[in-house]
């Protein structure tokens, strides 16, 4: 039997409920499942209608190794069946959904906990590099503070600091 990908980075967009079914696939175990799709914002610092597209590149082979071995944590860490991580690249425009993180387990906290987990983890972590479309211009985004801190709750450090 083939096996799905854990992780994929593609510049077409993803079907949410495809990607539900195809993760909890004939697998009875499954009580929970648990997903994460992040999106396109138009703003910036609150401002609305600031940004116009946002552009996403990232080091083909080695954001998908970072990827793995970030589920691998969770795997380790967390009672869970399965997870599936999708994040696109290329150049999206506002509402554009723009990664998922879905996992299952036996029981909903333990899908919730890896989902949070593996999203602060990505958030931090993987190599992507983003670059926002805005009326000056475009520009380079940061690492957030506040992701930092969110992935420093699970104990680890982030190394983009």
């Amino acid at each position: 039997m083939h096996k799905p990908p854990r992780v994929s980075i593609q510049t077409q967009d993803f079907d949410l409920a495809a990607e539900m079914a195809t993760l909890r696939a004939q697998d009875g175990r499954v009580g929970a499942v648990c997903s994460f799709v992040g999106t396109v914002r138009d703003r910036t610092a609150g401002e609305p209608g600031q940004i116009s597209s946002m552009e996403l590149e990232h080091y083909p082979g080695m954001t998908e190794k970072a990827i793995e071995a970030m589920i691998d944590a969770a795997l380790a860490k967390f009672d869970i069946f399965g997870a599936r991580v999708i994040h696109r690249v290329g150049l999206l425009a506002p509402l554009d959904q723009i990664v998922l993180v879905a996992v299952t387990s036996a029981h909903r906290g333990e899908s919730f906990a890896a989902c949070e987990f593996l999203m602060d983890y990505l958030k931090t972590q993987a190599p992507f590099w983003k670059k926002e479309a805005t009326p000056d211009g475009a520009r380079w985004v940061d690492a957030r503070v506040s992701d930092d801190a969110a992935l420093a709750k699970w104990g680890i450090a982030a190394s983009n600091a």
